[in-house]
Parts: C-alpha cells; structure tokens; sequence
C-alpha cells in the first residue's frame, strides 16, 4: 500500500516521502498514530501543493538574501573603542557589535551567529565574512579606532 508519511519514521521514510508499506503494518500502527495517510490522488494533490508552495518559499527567501548580500558588498563600518598601549584593545570586537552596527549605520539586521569572525583584539582593519543564507555570504570591513 501506498502511504504519505506526515512525520519521519525510522526505517521506513521522512517526512513528506511517498513509500510502500505492508497493508497490516499501515493499518494498524501508521493510520491510527497519525503518521501516515493513504496516497489517495486526492491526498497526492494537496502534498504537490504544499511542495509547491515550499520551493516558492525558499526561492523568495534565497532573493532576499542575494539582495541582502549585495547591499552589504564592500561596505565599511568604524568602530570606536578604547585601546591599551600597543594598540592592544581593552576587551574585543565580537561578532555581536558588528551586528549591532550593521544595524546602526546600515539599518540590515543580521544575526550575531551568521558574522563570521574571531575575536578581534588590536586596532586596524579586518575582513569579516557575514553568511547571510546557506551558501550565499558577503565580506565586509571592519575598521576598528582608537576612541
């Protein structure tokens, strides 16, 4: 028999999946525990649907992103900060004040976790890669200045 699976189920299929599955075993464990529903045309229909509506959905998230990207290209932001002797700064630079300034001066809200950079602890300029979707990043510059 013919099953849609609406949740993963180990050893048969994942979720969303069309598979074959023994009469007994579909009956009796998928129907009654909502795991599966017969792949009925009517059924096979609305799950074409919503895979539809899903590529849809990623393909306008994917170009916002590459809006996003190319908004953020080459652009620069300054950070003031008090720094020791050596231009050695007291604390650091994380990912989190870059968003913030990002965020300041350019008005893009991007995540503290999807800027990627190590802790920057001396004065000077820095390339920071943001990853703003999966697979799609851009480069910024971070100038970090004596306050």
């Amino acid at each position: 028999m013919k099953v849609i699976l609406l949740s993963d189920v180990k050893a048969l299929g994942k979720k969303g999946e069309v598979v074959n599955a023994s009469d007994g075993y579909a009956r009796n464990f998928l129907f009654p525990r909502k795991l599966a529903i017969e792949a009925t045309d009517a059924n096979m229909h609305i799950l074409n649907n919503k895979k539809e509506a899903e590529r849809k959905q990623k393909l306008a998230e994917i170009e916002e992103a590459q809006k996003i990207a190319n908004g953020l290209k080459g652009k620069e932001i300054k950070l003031k900060v008090k720094s020791g002797e050596n231009g050695r700064l007291f604390g650091s630079i994380t990912g989190k004040d870059i968003s913030d300034e990002l965020k300041k001066c350019y008005k893009i809200d991007i995540d503290k976790k999807k800027i990627v950079a190590d802790a920057i602890r001396q004065l000077g300029s820095y390339e920071v890669e943001v990853k703003i979707y999966p697979e799609i990043s851009t480069k910024i510059k971070v100038v970090v200045e004596e306050q």
